[in-house]
């Protein structure tokens, strides 16, 4: 099959999908044939968010997408989601990416409990029910694809709260793989390095130098394209004996 139709006639949710890794991944999604539900949350996302449904409306190659708004913080978020997903495209969803995710940069004296929930009620709570409101409808064989980052594996100062939200990621990825198996799901992580993102800009440059420079593949960050490119290969049929992993897209910089 050709690179622009090996996920034609399956349905996907991409979270924060309005800008750099979310939207890169949603867009090599569309080019292999997937109908996507893009979600973001503030009204500034909104015009990202439709720039990139003209893109993919001009493919013409079957895919198509829909956008819905919607704060994975509210628990309310993943059925609103969900149900626009089916309402568009039917009874069934193939794939999952749980993109959607936020930093905090702040030593662990100035953290209060409200940083504390403001990271993990998006990158884990949010992802978790993600995967809960959507295995009910979930059509083997099934792809779950986590978006972490190499902060779960190494240890970066000020970045506790968000490190350990990226770790308890992958660990809900291993549990999940164990138990969605034999329904023939595959559940992965995919562990970006530095990317070229708005959330890139955050982190103090020192940090992106020395990264930049332990990066063995051409001493640069990677692309939003990298990262997408090994997402939509996870969701592929050609993925099927890969479950319960996480796949370091990051030019070298971890190897695992």
């Amino acid at each position: 099959m050709s690179r622009s139709s090996t996920l034609s006639g399956k349905v996907a949710i991409v979270t924060g999908a309005s800008r750099g890794i979310g939207a890169g991944i949603a867009y090599e999604i569309a080019k292999r044939g997937a109908k996507v539900c893009l979600t973001y949350t503030s009204d500034k996302s909104a015009s990202g968010v439709d720039e990139l449904i003209v893109k993919i409306d001009a493919l013409g190659n079957g895919s198509a997408a829909i956008r819905v708004q919607a704060d994975l913080r509210d628990l309310e978020a993943p059925s609103q989601i969900v149900s626009a997903t089916l309402a568009a495209y039917g009874d069934h969803v193939d794939i999952l990416v749980n993109n959607a995710g936020v930093e905090l940069i702040k030593e662990i004296q100035d953290v209060t409990p409200q940083d504390f929930a403001f990271v993990f009620d998006l990158n884990i709570r949010g992802a978790y029910f993600m995967v809960q409101a959507v295995v009910k409808h979930l059509r083997s064989p099934g792809r779950i694809i986590n978006v972490t980052s190499v902060g779960a594996r190494g240890g970066y100062p000020k970045f506790s709260v968000y490190c350990a939200s990226k770790a308890a990621l992958e660990g809900m990825t291993r549990a999940l793989a164990a138990e969605l198996g034999t329904a023939g799901h595959t559940v992965n992580a995919v562990e970006p390095g530095p990317t070229e993102s708005d959330m890139l800009e955050n982190i103090p440059k020192d940090l992106v130098a020395m990264q930049k420079k332990m990066t063995p593949m051409e001493h640069r960050s990677g692309t939003p394209e990298d990262i997408a490119l090994v997402v939509a290969f996870l969701a592929e049929e050609q993925s099927r004996w890969i479950t319960g992993q996480t796949l370091s897209a990051s030019g070298g910089f971890t190897m695992l």
